[in-house]
Order: structure tokens, then sequence, then C-alpha cells
């Protein structure tokens, strides 16, 4: 007389578990796209400064004439609105230059973006 039912499927309970795994699952991804995709700007704007302060660089060897000091100019790229600090710094009485460019963004204040250090001999210097 008693026939079983054996209906397959799933129950509504077990449809919206499963739908708030996947919302949270992908509302996990979406976060961790967005966060690449601001990383990945970031980077971009790293190598872009150090090409700047590389520049910089290139420049203070094409001037030749090197004095001490402190001097901060624009040294934009593209799109990218920076500021090169430099600071020349006399060693080895006088025939070695220490040279630092810090390169940051003109509009933000925060760390710079690019740091470069190097030495530069001043060849029309004669060492004593």
């Amino acid at each position: 007389m008693g026939q079983a039912h054996t209906e397959r499927g799933f129950t509504l309970v077990e449809v919206l578990v499963a739908l708030a795994i996947i919302a949270v699952a992908m509302s996990a991804a979406v976060r961790v796209a967005g966060g690449m995709t601001q990383s990945n700007g970031l980077l971009r704007d790293r190598a872009i400064a150090l090409l700047a302060a590389q520049n910089r660089l290139a420049e203070l060897r094409l001037e030749g004439q090197l004095k001490a000091g402190v001097k901060t100019l624009d040294c934009d790229q593209g799109r990218l609105l920076l500021r090169c600090d430099q600071t020349l710094i006399a060693m080895a009485g006088g025939t070695l230059m220490r040279v630092n460019v810090r390169v940051s963004e003109r509009e933000r204040q925060g760390p710079p973006l690019a740091r470069l250090e190097t030495i530069l001999g001043r060849p029309w210097v004669k060492p004593q």
C-alpha cells in the first residue's frame, strides 16, 4: 500500500546556503582583483619615477659643473607630475661628488617613489 517517494533534488535551504557561499567567494575575488590593479598602478608609477631619477643623473653628468648643495625641480614624466630632490655632497677633497636623487609625486605627501644614489667623479678638479 505505501509507496516510497524517492524524489531527488535540493531543498530551498541548501540552495540558499550554496548561493551565500558563492557570493562570499565572489566578493573576495573582486577585492583581490581591485588590490592587484592598484598595486600594478603603483609599480608602474615607481618604474616611471626611477626613469626620472636616471634622467636627472644623466643631466648632471652632462652639465659637468657640479656644485654641492640641495636642489628641487620638476621632473614630470608624461601624465605623472613628479618632483626631483637632489643632494650633492663633495667627497675626497672635492674630486668626487655623492649624488642622491629622490623622486616624489608633486601633489602628494608621502614616501618617495624612487631613490637613486651614486658617486660622480669631477675630472676638472686635479687631485692634490
